[in-house]
């Protein structure tokens, strides 16, 4: 697995805690926060695509 540098856990009210993380490839990561050996990868533009829309709302039923 490549070196993944993780933020700091985002955790909303009565829900899950998840980790934004990076490698030095570009690849963006998101896990649930304590399940980071298995996270979900995409590039990063994907990645911040998916979490600017669950932040507008727009997938809010994802969660």
């Amino acid at each position: 697995m490549p070196d993944i540098i993780w933020e700091d856990p985002f955790c909303a009210e009565g829900s899950s805690c998840f980790r934004l993380g990076t490698d030095a490839d570009g690849n963006g990561y998101i896990a649930v926060a304590g399940q980071e050996e298995s996270p979900l990868t995409d590039s990063l533009e994907a990645l911040r695509t998916l979490i600017t829309d669950i932040k507008a709302g727009k997938a809010d039923h994802l969660l």
